[in-house]
């Protein structure tokens, strides 16, 4: 295997980033790894001559310019996987879209005239499919986006940046994959659908079941590994190794399940969220509540070599 000189990664203050960084350790052909958050001493990383961790603050280009063309260019930084964004559904405004889409413009533009990196990838995330009753189930890459005027700023700003970077693909020099991850089902990764389970009572819409697939760490982070040796460009699902009906996922957390009339689901978690300052908002979540959408990693698995070992570990049986 043809050693990389060095790896960058950023948002290692999150779980995924954070994971990452360890199995990048653990692989002695990767000469150095840079770790990337605001606080990255918050975060408890190995001791390593190999690992250097930087407070940077990507909503600032000057920041980005200045980590890329200083410590990044020294030590010969090859990939960069950018993990880093906004993680909570209620934090918006222009800071937040700042780090979701502002950095990883940034990031691309100055690395397509970096003189040692040579491949971007970024971590992408199902929410930028739409779902909806007459569009097929199983979501391949070239399924219609959710491009809503209407739609919240934590899906618009995901599909922004996730569009940037594939407008980017055959006009730069740059190697660039983007993998749209299915729902990482773990705590500190913005999932929609955990914040949704930790309820000890989850709500419903009568006569609805959709399917939903919902990935592991373990999962995400061999993707997001092999992607830096991948040799190919391009937009790739990355499906978890768990598919089953949302009553199902309710049962096997441990938590009671109630159908209820859909008009009853938005003010029901309105008020969960403003008395107990829960993430999960219903509204964002409604078609996916109603109709059944799972990701297909078939191109995943023919061209990177990827394919989902690791379910979750249900606390249910």
């Amino acid at each position: 295997m043809k050693p990389l000189r060095g790896v960058l990664v950023t948002g290692v203050d999150a779980p995924v980033g954070e994971w990452l960084v360890r199995a990048l350790l653990e692989d002695t052909s990767v000469g150095h790894v840079v770790a990337v958050a605001p606080r990255p001493e918050r975060v408890a990383l190995p001791q390593s001559a190999r690992l250097t961790c930087l407070p940077v603050e990507l909503q600032k280009e000057r920041h980005v310019h200045d980590l890329l063309f200083g410590p990044v260019r020294e030590l010969g930084v090859e990939v960069i996987i950018h993990t880093a964004t906004a993680g909570s559904a209620t934090h918006d405004g222009k800071r937040v879209h700042a780090l979701n889409v502002d950095a990883t413009r940034a990031l691309l533009a100055l690395c397509e005239r970096h003189p040692t990196i040579r491949r971007f990838v970024l971590r992408s995330f199902s929410e930028v499919y739409q779902i909806d009753a007459d569009l097929p189930v199983l979501i391949a890459e070239d399924h219609p986006l959710n491009l809503a005027a209407g739609a919240p700023q934590f899906v618009r700003d995901r599909v922004e940046a996730d569009l940037h970077a594939c407008v980017r693909m055959g006009l730069s020099n740059l190697q660039i994959q983007v993998l749209r991850t299915a729902e990482v089902l773990a705590p500190g990764t913005g999932s929609q659908l955990f914040d949704y389970l930790e309820s000890p009572v989850c709500f419903r819409p009568i006569g609805f079941d959709p399917m939903v697939n919902v990935l592991s760490l373990s999962d995400i982070t061999r993707a997001l590994h092999a992607s830096v040796r991948a040799t190919e460009q391009g937009v790739f699902n990355v499906p978890g190794a768990d598919t089953l009906p949302l009553s199902l996922a309710i049962r096997k957390w441990g938590r009671a399940s109630i159908a209820v009339p859909s008009a009853m689901m938005t003010p029901l978690y309105r008020m969960r969220s403003r008395l107990w300052g829960t993430d999960f908002r219903y509204g964002m979540n409604r078609r996916r509540f109603h109709y059944s959408g799972v990701l297909d990693g078939r191109r995943a698995r023919e061209v990177m070599g990827y394919a989902p070992e690791h379910g979750i570990e249900w606390p249910v049986g």
